[in-house]
């Protein structure tokens, strides 16, 4: 495979492009950068008027959200628990976690943890069109995520195993 180098962007229906534009832009600091609008889906050709907004994290990166003027939200996954489909973010440090926090709040956002992690410390909220997000910063030493990476794939084997017996012991 070639060499994959980075996230370009997420993209996510919005409901409104404005108000997802004001919880990114003036909410969490994230600049406007991108917008293309189009009446035709490039990659299909289909017919569907939309915008595509595109916001730049520090990295480079960017979220991208898709208006198709419905004033619609993408409907949750029915098999599947709200708290699951998230995106995280990386902030800085512990200060910035709890300074991010205490904004939302004010902005009247509500705001789960400071939940610890172990190797991570992290809140969690909802964006304007369901989304959950994830503020988070590592707090795991490097001797402990090396460790951890070593690991990794015996990890996942016991829980392959695991869930097989599981899955048996209640018929599936």
């Amino acid at each position: 495979m070639v060499p994959i180098h980075g996230l370009h962007h997420f993209a996510w229906r919005c409901r409104d492009a404005e108000e997802t534009r004001h919880f990114y832009e003036d909410i969490l600091g994230l600049p406007l950068v991108h917008l293309v609008e189009a009446d035709n889906v490039p990659s299909t050709g289909e017919y569907c008027p939309y915008v595509h907004i595109f916001f730049r994290l520090r990295d480079g990166s960017h979220l991208a959200f898709f208006d198709l003027g419905d004033d619609a939200i993408a409907a949750p996954s029915l098999n599947t628990p709200r708290w699951v489909n998230h995106l995280a973010l990386r902030v800085d440090d512990e200060a910035a976690l709890k300074d991010a926090q205490a904004r939302l709040e004010a902005a009247g956002i509500e705001v789960i943890g400071v939940v610890d992690h172990h190797f991570i410390r992290s809140i969690y909220f909802y964006d304007p069109n369901g989304i959950r997000l994830e503020l988070t910063t590592l707090i795991g030493s490097p001797e402990y995520m090396s460790s951890k990476e070593a690991a990794a794939h015996g990890e996942l084997e016991r829980w392959t195993e695991r869930k097989a017996a599981l899955r048996q012991a209640v018929g599936a």
